[in-house]
């Protein structure tokens, strides 16, 4: 294996017949042996495959038999594909194997954790991989440098990616094809765009509405910017990214927002996700109560953390789950 490098969500019966086509997809058929090993690849995948990435051209000369995960949402791609990967890290946090409720019972051994914004790379070297999937990540090139120390094929963020903004069927492609799960990623890309699809035209209040997908963690207000999960997400329903938000974005996927610019969270709909802060606090925040949507009622409290979560997730299976849970309320808060 070689490095190249370069410069480079009312449900209805529609929705739910299609999560259960696609349930057929997310089976791991792994042996114990060989954690990342299936009964067949795809038919038409053959290595070597070479992947595009900020850093250069990676190319993978063989079926991958030891993966370990490192960017947002990669071991649930590879789990949804039927790769087992023996190393992860757990950025949610859910705990136990790191994944959802949406993601429950694919491992046969559950992976070693090996840190998350602090990788511990010799936790990493003793699994010994043989690639290294981070493709949705900061993109930053000490941390890329750090993991490529270890010789190993690393698969980072898109070529003019930005930090964390790797959007869900890109990492379902880059995963899929460095995994040889090309048809598989294939079919679970087709099946989601249906899937919204088919809420969107069950919710067709929700087109052109304007949106701001706002945050309250510890260290005050944000909101999430276009590019982003959460975003992408409602867009994918009809909604319309606030204008104000977009705005003030940047190469992030989210921004600050002081307390006398509060009003910038309001929109025909505003959602709040919390962050080390409990539902009570927000709710009772009386300068959270003035935003004019807000005080009208048009806000959705994600304090639930498994639909939190799958909103988040820009994953696959995440917003097979999060269209199933999150659009009635939606619906609920726009009235």
């Amino acid at each position: 294996m070689r490095v190249v490098p370069s410069r480079s969500r009312r449900l209805f019966v529609a929705a739910a017949a299609t999560v259960i086509a696609l349930g057929a997809c997310s089976t791991t058929g792994a042996d114990e042996e060989n954690p990342a090993s299936s009964s067949s690849a795809a038919a038409g995948d053959r290595f070597p495959v070479t992947i595009t990435t900020a850093f250069g051209d990676v190319t993978i000369e063989k079926q991958p038999t030891r993966v370990v995960t490192l960017g947002w949402s990669d071991a649930e791609v590879a789990l949804a594909l039927g790769v087992q990967p023996v190393g992860d890290a757990d950025w949610i946090p859910f705990g136990g194997d790191g994944q959802g409720p949406w993601n429950q019972g694919k491992y046969t051994t559950p992976p070693v954790m090996v840190g998350t914004l602090e990788l511990d790379m010799e936790k990493i070297a003793a699994l010994n991989p043989d690639l290294i999937l981070d493709t949705r990540a900061s993109g930053k090139k000490d941390r890329y440098d750090q993991i490529a120390a270890l010789g190993v094929p690393v698969v980072d963020i898109p070529p003019g990616g930005e930090s964390y903004k790797t959007t869900w069927d890109q990492q379902l492609e880059m995963v899929g094809k460095a995994l040889g799960r090309t048809a598989e990623a294939a079919e679970l890309k087709s099946g989601l765009e249906a899937q919204f699809a088919a809420v969107a035209a069950a919710n067709p209040q929700f087109k052109g509405k304007t949106v701001a997908a706002g945050s309250r963690t510890v260290r005050g207000w944000g909101a999430y910017v276009g590019g982003s999960g959460r975003v992408d997400f409602l867009a994918g329903l009809g909604f319309t990214p606030s204008p104000a938000i977009e705005a003030l974005k940047g190469d992030t996927f989210s921004i600050q927002i002081s307390d006398e610019k509060i009003n910038t969270l309001d929109a025909d709909l505003t959602t709040i996700t919390m962050i080390g802060i409990t539902a009570d606090e927000v709710k009772g925040d009386k300068l959270l109560q003035s935003v004019p949507s807000v005080s009208a009622g048009h806000v959705v409290y994600l304090d639930n953390k498994d639909i939190s979560s799958a909103f988040a997730s820009n994953s696959v299976l995440g917003y097979r789950y999060a269209l199933e849970t999150v659009p009635p309320l939606l619906a609920a808060a726009l009235g």
